[in-house]
């Protein structure tokens, strides 16, 4: 008999497996070998290619500065020729109206700096941060046309000269950057990204993955291409010279890898087509061929369908040859095993469900003596714990409520001994985690099922804190409203009182306090306003050019009143900003500076001194406010704009809600900037705000 079951055997592989299975497996993977040698092989032509490519765009870009070099020489003789410009240097020089003249006509043509040369001296200039001195030099060396990489760094320079006609003791000289728009040009004309790179500032940085390339080109005085995976490119550099044969830049040219990677993808995608339609027909084949010979497994098949689908009423009938009769058998016995083990599976049912309705809530399952049995993923989060140190123990040594040292837990009031007797049971307990925090929870008992009880625990402890953190809000208020309030009405008592007969200065001084009153309550007003609108998303920013010295100065005439009741002084010092104009709402940023220097009043020392400062850089502005207060508190100093965050140093009974910089940094953040605290070395508390000199990008903070 074992040799007929090896015979039946030997006979079921060649049926089931070769022919359906094997000879699927092989032509996939005859095709998988090919598809990945194609692969390799197209990855392989796709760089060259690109290489290529890139080789074309870097020569296509510095043909184009040669271009621009020869249309600048043809803009400089007709300027030489402009009948105004020699009419004006027959006259007297008026520098302003000339050097306006320069800058118009510089733009018109789209020149980075013009400039009027006598011999070798600079008569006017559109820009002056250019340096004509070493553009001078290379004109005197170079002749009309030019090209210099400036020593003291930025872009390098193409320029061109022409002698005036009329007045041939002068020439024009005009000058083009290499960057921005026409960096853009050259990228565009070229088909890839395009940059220059001064040669007299270039350092070969370590972190830079163009380094290896600048070397490659620099040593190899030529172009030279590579790819660059840490730039997902592939580059190509080469050196730009001037006419004195001197180098003047690196320009780089990138084309992105992705655009060669989607082909190449392409091409595989293809291959892996044809190799799946070519591996379903194999596999049609082969099954159409197992079918014909293995009828009887399709039987076998369809009865496990059904006692899948949960049919197990039939018997599973018997099956030739021998091999598949005895499948037949243990299929029946599987079929008695599942009616079995569905019967378990629907008593368990009940408790199943009620655990996946409460899976958003802890969930624990404990039995007749209160062992925990089952503990959710959420449960075990709320109490830090993992599932050994759970499962198995009683409930009450888990939870640790918060009870007298004489009680055992759950002694009392437990809910799930209350749920048996009134069919479900809540209460709130106060627990104890191993850390030795507290945790505020309502626990929600089930009737017992086949005794198993569900219990659901919900964590209420933020709630607690926002019932306890509004009740501290509403109290600050009242308070903060209640002392200004109080003040006035006393000095208007006094006013009344003495109105006929009171001195002049003892009335105004009086005015004075209410009139600080009245400021700090609009300020307090305005703030708690403003955190509204915040919290409600309608803060709106308007944009328009703002010169920041006006809301400095209207925020410091606003708070007069408190530097004078406090003896304070205010030293303005923003010459460095002079001519900045920023992108923003002029009225928030008032706010802002109003908010700094009321914190600022609020800490400083009487006697001492508020300083406002600013610093201009290449594309953003900076602005600060310091006062000689006790400083910072250590640790995070971000969390002083926190909503209702006070300082350390506060008075339990000093004005303010802790509203006033957390407003600040909402409306710097809307301006697409950022605050920041820092302790100065002269041992001053200096706020300092950061905002960009451009428009932020569409779709920016609003």
């Amino acid at each position: 008999m074992a040799n007929n079951e090896a015979t039946g055997t030997a006979r079921t592989l060649p049926l089931a497996t070769w022919l359906s299975a094997g000879s699927l497996l092989i032509v996939f993977a005859a095709l998988t070998i090919m598809a990945a040698a194609s692969g390799i092989i197209v990855n392989r032509f796709a760089q060259r290619q690109a290489l290529a490519r890139s080789e074309v765009a870097v020569s296509t870009a510095r043909d184009y500065f040669r271009r621009l070099g020869e249309s600048s020489l043809g803009v400089a003789r007709t300027f030489a020729d402009n009948a105004t410009l020699n009419r004006q240097l027959g006259e007297p020089l008026n520098p302003l109206t000339f050097n306006i003249y320069l800058r118009s006509y510089c733009e018109a043509v789209r020149a980075t700096a013009c400039a009027i040369i006598n011999s070798t001296e600079l008569v006017a200039a559109s820009d002056d941060a250019q340096p004509w001195s070493e553009i001078i030099r290379a004109h005197h060396e170079q002749g009309e046309r030019m090209a210099l990489a400036p020593r003291g760094g930025g872009p390098a320079l193409i320029g061109a000269a022409a002698t005036l006609s009329a007045r041939p003791e002068f020439s024009v000289l005009l000058v083009e950057a290499l960057d921005g728009m026409v960096l853009a040009e050259a990228g565009r004309q070229a088909g890839a990204t395009v940059r220059a790179v001064n040669i007299s500032s270039y350092r070969a940085p370590d972190d830079d993955p163009m380094t290896p390339v600048h070397a490659a080109a620099l040593s190899a005085h030529g172009r030279v291409a590579a790819h660059v995976p840490a730039l997902d490119s592939y580059v190509a550099s080469t050196l730009m010279l001037n006419a004195a044969g001197e180098p003047v830049a690196l320009v780089d040219a990138l084309l992105a890898g992705s655009e060669f990677d989607r082909t190449a993808a392409r091409y595989r995608h293809v291959v892996v087509l044809i190799t799946l339609v070519v591996a379903v027909l194999a596999a049609l084949a082969g099954l159409l061929a197992a079918r014909w010979l293995a009828a009887p497994v399709v039987r076998l098949a369809d009865m496990a369908r059904r006692i899948g689908q949960g049919d197990f009423s039939p018997a599973v009938p018997a099956a030739v040859p021998r091999e598949l009769d005895s499948l037949a058998h243990a299929m029946d016995e599987m079929r008695q095993n599942l009616i079995e083990l569905t019967d378990r599976l629907r008593r368990r049912e009940a408790e199943a469900q009620a655990v996946l309705n409460g899976v958003v809530e802890g969930v624990f399952v404990t039995d007749e003596q209160r062992v925990i049995s089952y503990a959710n993923s959420q449960f075990l989060r709320m109490l830090h714990r993992d599932a050994s140190a759970v499962i198995g123990k009683f409930c009450g040594d888990v939870l640790h409520p918060k009870l007298s040292a004489a009680e055992r837990p759950c002694e009392r009031n437990c809910p799930i001994l209350q749920a048996r007797s009134q069919g479900a049971a809540r209460c709130v307990e106060l627990l104890r985690l191993s850390d030795g925090a507290t945790l505020s929870t309502v626990v929600v008992s089930a009737a017992p099922n086949e005794g198993r009880q569900v219990q659901l625990l919900r964590d209420e402890t933020d709630l607690e804190a926002a019932r306890r953190a509004r009740d501290s809000v509403l109290g600050n208020i009242s308070h903060e409203f209640r002392t200004p309030l109080a003040a006035q009405l006393a000095a208007v008592e006094l006013l009344r009182a003495g109105l006929h007969d009171m001195q002049p200065a003892e009335q105004s001084q009086l005015l004075a306090n209410v009139e600080r009153g009245v400021l700090r309550l609009m300020r307090l007003i305005d703030n708690l306003l403003e955190s509204v609108r915040i919290e409600a998303g309608q803060l709106a920013i308007r944009r328009q050019l703002v010169d920041l010295d006006t809301p400095v100065r209207e925020a410091v005439e606003l708070l007069r009143p408190l530097f004078e009741q406090q003896q304070l002084a205010v030293a303005i010092e923003l010459a460095a900003l002079t001519g900045a104009r920023v992108p923003g709402d002029e009225q928030r940023l008032q706010q802002v500076f109003v908010n700094l220097l009321a914190n600022a009043i609020k800490h400083a020392p009487a006697g001492s001194t508020i300083r406002i400062g600013g610093e201009r850089e290449p594309a953003s502005v900076q602005l600060w406010v310091e006062d000689e207060g006790p400083g910072i508190p250590t640790g995070d100093s971000s969390l002083l704009f926190e909503r209702f965050r006070r300082g350390e140093h506060s008075e339990p009974d000093s004005p303010g809600l802790g509203l006033g910089l957390w407003i600040v940094r909402s409306i710097i953040e809307r301006h697409a900037g950022s605050v920041s605290t820092v302790r100065t070395a002269q041992a001053r508390t200096r706020f300092v705000i950061t905002l960009p000199l451009t428009p932020p990008e569409p779709g920016g903070a609003a």
